[in-house]
């Protein structure tokens, strides 16, 4: 049988996960991430939504959202369904952050929110992204979605800014194949995000049914023997017919479920918890063992953790030293079986089907570290020969 790798380090599920069980596991999450309580969306996106409606309500006259050009394409769409205003950061050179000089510029009294973004589990510079943000009266809304884990001086992601929200999607290092994590430090947001909840989340049916089959089949399938028929057959398909956005899963479309995470599911999470901190400490020493070939190869910029900060891997991030040498790599590698991939294939206004949303911009940055960048699984499953294989391509892509 064929096998293949996942492109993140998800934590795979047990079938003794799904029985039905009393839904703890929101107060065991908040337990871990040290705060008191924290509220549990059906999705990171539906929570990014959720907060947003929220602090609008707070401070109505503000409707700019400020993000990071480079990220994940469901940040765009969010903002659009709260009914607010997308205003796009180029990254720092050679960095998943924003240019902290362009971000002051682009901030001020119509702000609502800045989001900085913790992409593949490092930590950014949340303290530069608050002091902008006091400075001109907006919120800081840690975008913590492949983050789960990560913390800076001991404390939690999410927790570093006014409020953060996690993603527990396919493939993050815990899924109940959707699911969302809102947490917030100050008491009156807390109580704006359960209103905006009552506002904004409606019970269906439909989405929690299928949701609950779709984490069924999850269970059943992710594993390296199976995920060859349900990730690399569509993953092929999709590079065969030119179509990398939809290779990557970033061809989302306009609707955003809004219901509300099921007790069942809920079950399923509190069944895995237990789980999660041996995972992640097992990925991050696997990860921190591999850096070091990577950064031996020419070139190669391999993303690690920042003085005091301690990020999640789900998978490693790096760059090559130009388009035609990460355009050869991907060649050889990207349809391998060795979960190699790329995080986002666009700057957000370079997606067709965005354009009606996000506003053109120069983007020199961003656009650059989409197109020199891709994506190392970081899953257990990759053995140790498998990355020296990956590592000797990458080795003699270069040397061409």
């Amino acid at each position: 049988m064929r096998r293949e790798l996942p492109p993140t380090a998800g934590l795979p599920l047990r079938l003794s996960d799904l029985l039905p069980r009393r839904a703890g596991f929101a107060a065991q999450l908040a337990g871990w991430l040290g705060v008191a309580q924290l509220q549990l969306e059906c999705s990171g996106t539906a929570a990014m939504v959720v907060a947003l409606h929220a602090m609008q309500r707070l401070r109505p006259q503000r409707d700019e959202v400020v993000v990071p050009a480079w990220t994940c394409p469901l940040v765009a769409l969010a903002i659009h369904r709260a009914g607010l205003k997308l205003k796009l950061c180029d990254l720092a050179p050679g960095s998943i952050d924003m240019d902290a000089a362009q971000l002051a510029e682009r901030c001020g009294a119509r702000t609502l929110a800045i989001v900085p973004t913790h992409l593949a589990g490092r930590v950014v510079d949340v303290p530069a992204a608050m002091a902008i943000a006091r400075d001109c009266g907006a919120y800081v809304l840690e975008d913590a979605a492949q983050a789960l884990g990560a913390q800076r001086d001991g404390a939690s992601v999410g927790l570093l800014g006014d409020a953060g929200f996690f993603s527990l999607a396919v493939g993050k290092g815990l899924t109940l194949y959707e699911g969302g994590v809102l947490i917030a430090r100050d008491a009156e947001l807390r109580a704006a995000f359960l209103a905006s909840r009552r506002e904004v989340i409606r019970p269906s049916l439909r989405w929690s049914m299928q949701r609950a089959l779709e984490l069924f089949g999850y269970a059943a399938a992710y594993r390296p023997s199976l995920l060859y028929a349900v990730y690399g057959k569509p993953l092929r398909a999709a590079l065969a017919e030119g179509d990398p956005v939809a290779a990557v899963g970033d061809d989302f479309g306009p609707e955003i479920p809004l219901h509300p995470l099921g007790r069942w599911r809920q079950g399923v999470g509190t069944a895995a918890f237990g789980r999660l901190p041996a995972f992640l400490d097992f990925t991050r020493r696997q990860a921190l063992s591999r850096l070091e070939p990577l950064r031996a190869l020419p070139g190669v910029t391999v993303f690690a953790d920042a003085p005091r900060t301690r990020g999640a891997w789900p998978f490693l991030l790096l760059t090559l030293p130009t388009v035609a040498a990460r355009d050869a790599a991907l060649g050889q590698l990207w349809t391998a079986g060795l979960g190699v991939s790329r995080l986002f294939i666009h700057a957000l206004p370079d997606y067709a089907y965005l354009r009606e949303i996000v506003p053109a911009a120069e983007l020199p940055n961003a656009r650059d570290f989409a197109a020199r960048s891709l994506t190392i699984t970081n899953s257990p499953w990759l053995r140790d020969d498998e990355f020296a294989r990956i590592v000797d391509t990458l080795q003699r892509v270069l040397q061409a």
